[in-house]
């Protein structure tokens, strides 16, 4: 990660919830939220990754002026919601109000990239259970406590997939890339990332009244590790350079730096807004 980073004298001692926190922008915006002097608590089903994400955090506050709260890991899988709300009870209940939620969960993969015509039931379930149930249901869980302080953010996580026309690469890997060059385009996931959008917009009116923002946070094509590992080839990448301004590889901090910056005070005037960050693919308004 760059070691150069804003600081954010606002979010110093707030409490911050991230979803699928583990790895890639999540694992990110774990470190960032924790380098401004946060108590980051976040959610995933990856119990290695996230003790990693901690591991990395910590050796790297031995390098800041200032102590770094550990982050602290919740194993839970958002798409069970008794589950989920039995996790963000009790981390509400040990851990107090959040101040800022960080709704970035989602998964895709073969169950995402089904054609409409073979799209069951049980697919669509699941892409909504794992893809936009949560957001809902979270945000309702964290709204009173906001309320009651008068105050809070909150930052859903979309995707510019829904935005871009069907295309299909190819030989592209089955592993989902953010940026939507799929041989099959994922209806039901970009029917998710695209309703996230709206539900940025319509909750963001109907909390305004008690100075709790809700934005929301695009990505495109982000060279996550994973994403170097198992689908940046050359033919790929070819491909992402030609739908992007920006030739080169969009990094998970660069997300993670503007969450970061739509948690704190500094984006007080700013909500009901959706941040593209895609390197210009998406140059339509």
């Amino acid at each position: 990660m760059p070691s150069s980073h804003a600081i954010y004298p606002s979010l110093r001692d707030k409490t911050v919830l991230i979803t699928g926190g583990a790895e890639g922008i999540g694992s990110a915006t774990v470190e960032l939220f924790s380098l401004q002097g946060c108590q980051v608590i976040f959610i995933d089903i990856a119990e290695d990754s996230a003790q990693k994400t901690i591991d990395r955090v910590v050796s790297r506050s031995k390098d800041n002026n200032s102590p770094i709260k550990p982050p602290i890991f919740y194993k839970c899988s958002v798409a069970d919601l008794p589950e989920l709300q039995e996790t963000v009870k009790a981390i509400q209940d040990k851990h107090g109000a959040i101040h800022v939620l960080v709704n970035n969960a989602a998964a895709a993969g073969n169950r995402a990239r089904l054609t409409t015509e073979n799209v069951t039931s049980d697919d669509w379930d699941f892409n909504v259970n794992t893809n936009l149930r949560h957001v809902f249901f979270l945000t309702q869980a964290v709204i009173p406590a906001m309320k009651e302080a008068g105050s809070g953010s909150i930052i859903n996580l979309g995707s510019i997939t829904w935005r871009i026309p069907a295309a299909g690469t190819p030989g592209m890997p089955t592993f989902l890339f953010t940026c939507g060059y799929f041989t099959n385009k994922p209806q039901v996931y970009g029917a998710c990332k695209a309703a996230i959008m709206g539900l940025t917009r319509t909750q963001s009116k109907e909390y305004g009244k008690h100075n709790i923002r809700i934005n929301s946070v695009m990505p495109g094509a982000i060279a996550t590790q994973r994403q170097r590992d198992e689908v940046l080839t050359p033919e790929y990448r070819e491909e992402v350079m030609r739908g992007q301004s920006l030739q080169r590889d969009l990094e998970p901090e660069e997300v993670a730096k503007v969450i970061v910056f739509l948690g704190s005070d500094e984006a007080s005037g700013v909500t009901g807004s959706s941040y593209v960050v895609d390197g210009g693919w998406c140059s339509d308004p």
